[in-house]
């Protein structure tokens, strides 16, 4: 069939993951009823291959690098004169933010569609941007070492993140209420004190290169003093790249600069995620890049707990403590829904090494109260994260959360497993079908013990005592239920629900 002609430059606009519009360029080169080409966008040129063209009817991929993980995205669609209507199937778990947008990345199969209407031209926006990011300064990366400890989270960091509930949908008005609802809950008091502005809250550089907030945050800096007042701490999110995953301005060339900046505003905690940056450096860079910003967040004289998100490639557990950093990402973004909760959760396992006070593996914030979880998975997913001694960073709308969140975000004896001073990450201990045995040592020389139900049926879960080395019965203690409980002669057993949990500390 006579092949259509698409060859040269195609502009579609789209809604940003902030509401703000964003142009795509595709670039078509045309051979026959075959092409390739690359898209344009604010994340940087990706390449197009596989182009095919049959009548008017027009298919291609889109080789698209997602949080530092190639990922290929099909589009679809139909050639009407000057207008090219395209349906691009997303790969699984990719939000609709785009990478890291709310919802982030699944295994396999298509999570989903956008119309986009592509029309003949070129997007003069998006060549300014594009001109005025490779007019950035390119930082230069620092010689590696290892960097002295900074002293900071000696136990997994506590706090709220505004991005899974939220995204970038954020501003003053609900980070002051989130602060009030955090002291007025009794979250603060719990332990919940590092309040984060994840991405979103960024405008544009001034003429000296100074990054300014959106019309959403009128003063950072008198935002920063009202968290403080309530007793809390300040967080704010950015990038190593010229954009965020949510295509705002990211750190790329202006690190010492946003550094001060941020201590100036008087943060305490840095998310630092990789997004652009991914299609800038090589993997092996990414050691130096991350240490870049620990650096200038050292020289800008204020203590900053730094976590740097890049999805847990290139084994950052190995190096990420000794480039500065607190906490790493050990996954990509978290869902909410309970398969997505136990794929990341249980696959933490061997990663314990690793951590420790001052440095610990991150599967992400948590998900309890958003909606997607059952209640004895909501348990299940707090004992989990309790277990790796991973930082809780609650995710909800705490201003409006309901008892049973509250209660399963506050229970302090489930907390001072998390908080145990000695900071250890616990293990699996064993697995028998769809159940899972871990273990976390405590200080005072007692064990954590969770028994895990994956099965979808009430289940009934045992512990020898012998599989703790135990030759007598120890005391036995359910932190969820807060009792003693009877502790057998061999063991002891109980039902768990469905995706449910037994959390018990046991004291030899």
């Amino acid at each position: 069939m006579f092949a259509a002609g698409i060859n040269g430059s195609w502009v579609a606009q789209r809604p940003g993951p902030g509401g703000q519009a964003t142009d795509t360029q595709f670039n078509f080169v045309q051979e026959g009823d075959a092409f390739t080409g690359t898209m344009l966008s604010t994340m940087g040129s990706q390449k197009i291959v596989n182009g095919r063209i049959d009548g008017d009817a027009i298919t291609f991929e889109v080789i698209a690098n997602m949080m530092g993980q190639e990922r290929r995205m099909t589009y679809q669609g139909k050639l009407e004169g000057d207008t090219l209507r395209l349906t691009m199937l997303m790969p699984a778990g990719v939000g609709p933010g785009g990478p890291g947008g709310p919802g982030g990345p699944g295994g396999g199969g298509m999570r989903g569609q956008r119309e986009i209407v592509a029309r003949r031209g070129v997007s003069e926006s998006l060549k300014k941007q594009m001109e005025a990011d490779a007019r950035r300064p390119k930082p230069t990366l620092p010689e590696r070492k290892a960097l002295a400890p900074n002293g900071l989270a000696q136990t997994p960091p506590m706090g709220w993140n505004s991005w899974n509930k939220f995204g970038t949908r954020v501003s003053d008005q609900l980070v002051r209420e989130t602060a009030d609802a955090l002291a007025s809950t009794g979250m603060r008091d719990a332990g919940y004190i590092y309040l984060t502005i994840d991405d979103g809250w960024q405008g544009a550089r001034d003429e000296a290169g100074n990054l300014r907030p959106n019309e959403r945050f009128p003063d950072m800096k008198a935002l920063g003093d009202y968290v403080h007042a309530k007793g809390l701490k300040f967080g704010i999110y950015s990038s190593p790249g010229p954009r965020t995953c949510g295509r705002f301005e990211g750190s790329y060339g202006y690190e010492a600069r946003d550094a001060a900046m941020f201590a100036s505003w008087g943060v305490d905690f840095l998310k630092y995620d990789l997004c652009s940056a991914g299609q800038m450096f090589a993997e092996a860079d990414q050691p130096r890049l991350f240490q870049l910003m620990a650096e200038h967040l050292r020289a800008a004289g204020r203590p900053i707990v730094y976590s740097i998100s890049q999805y847990g490639r290139a084994n950052v557990q190995d190096w990420a403590a000794s480039t500065g950093a607190n906490m790493w990402r050990t996954t990509f973004d978290i869902r909410d829904q309970w398969a997505s909760v136990a794929q990341i959760g249980f696959a933490q396992n061997g990663l314990e090494k690793a951590a420790g006070p001052g440095r610990w593996n991150d599967p992400d914030m948590l998900e309890i109260g958003n909606g997607g979880l059952s209640a004895d998975e909501s348990r299940s997913h707090m004992a989990l994260w309790t277990m790796l001694a991973a930082p809780l960073m609650a995710g909800n709308d705490v201003r409006s959360m309901g008892k049973e969140t509250l209660e399963v975000l506050t229970n302090r004896e489930v907390l001072a497993v998390s908080q145990d001073a000695l900071g250890r990450q616990g293990y699996r201990l064993a697995q028998e079908g769809e159940a899972e045995t871990w273990v976390k040592p405590l200080k005072d020389g007692a064990w954590a013990v969770a028994l895990f139900n994956r099965g979808n049926a009430p289940a009934e879960l045992k512990l020898a005592w012998s599989a703790l080395g135990l030759k007598k019965p120890p005391k036995v203690r359910d932190l969820w239920q807060g009792r003693e409980l009877t502790a057998g002669a061999g063991g002891l057993a109980g039902t768990a629900a469905a995706h449910g949990v037994l959390l018990w500390k046991v004291t030899p």
